[in-house]
C-alpha cells in the first residue's frame, strides 16, 4: 500500500465519519444561527459577534473539507488479510524501553488517527515506522527528535 494513502482502521474511519456528521448536522446550523442573530444586531462593520461567527464558520468549513478529503482517500486496513506475527497498522503492541526498562503499550495506526498522548502511534512516525514488520523479541533502534531510543518488542497483543 502506498504511504500517500490515508490508511485507517475501521474504528478510526467510523469516528471520523461521526465527527463529520456532527459538524454537518449540529455545528454548521449552530454557527448559521449565530451569524443570523449577529446580523439582527445591526451595523455589521462594528459587530464583533458577527465577525467572530464568520471566523468560526470559515474555520469549520476548512475542517469539514479536510475530513471529507480524509474519508475520500481512506484505505481501511483489513485485519483478516494481514499476518498476526508481525507489527502492522492496526496492531496493539507492548514494547520495552531498553534504557529505562519501562514498558509501553502502543496502537500502530494511520497518521490521521494518531494520538501519541494516548498511545496511538502513527505508522509514519519515527517509532511507528521503525516497529512496522517487526516480530516478537526483536529490538529496534529508533532515531527520534529527542534522541535514539532502543525498544524491544515484547508482545503483539490480541485484538479486543
Amino acid at each position: 500500500m502506498s504511504e500517500n494513502k490515508n490508511l485507517m482502521t475501521a474504528e478510526g474511519k467510523a469516528k471520523l465519519q461521526e465527527k463529520l456528521d456532527y459538524y454537518l448536522k449540529v455545528k454548521r446550523p449552530e454557527i448559521a444561527k449565530r451569524i443570523q442573530a449577529a446580523r439582527e444586531l445591526g451595523d455589521l462593520s462594528e459587530n464583533a459577534e458577527y465577525d467572530e461567527a464568520k471566523r468560526d464558520q470559515a474555520e469549520m468549513e476548512v475542517e469539514i473539507l479536510a475530513m471529507q478529503k480524509q474519508l475520500e482517500e481512506a484505505v481501511v486496513i483489513d485485519d483478516s488479510m494481514l499476518p498476526n506475527d508481525e507489527v502492522r497498522i492496526g496492531s496493539k503492541i507492548r514494547v520495552k524501553d531498553m534504557q529505562t526498562k519501562e514498558e509501553f503499550i502502543f496502537d500502530i495506526i494511520g497518521s490521521s488517527e494518531a494520538d501519541p498522548l494516548n498511545g496511538k502511534i502513527s505508522n509514519l512516525s519515527p517509532i511507528g515506522s521503525a516497529l512496522l514488520k517487526k516480530k516478537k523479541g526483536q529490538t529496534v533502534k529508533i532515531n527520534t527528535p529527542g534522541g535514539v531510543l532502543s525498544y524491544k518488542l515484547m508482545e503483539i497483543l490480541p485484538k479486543e
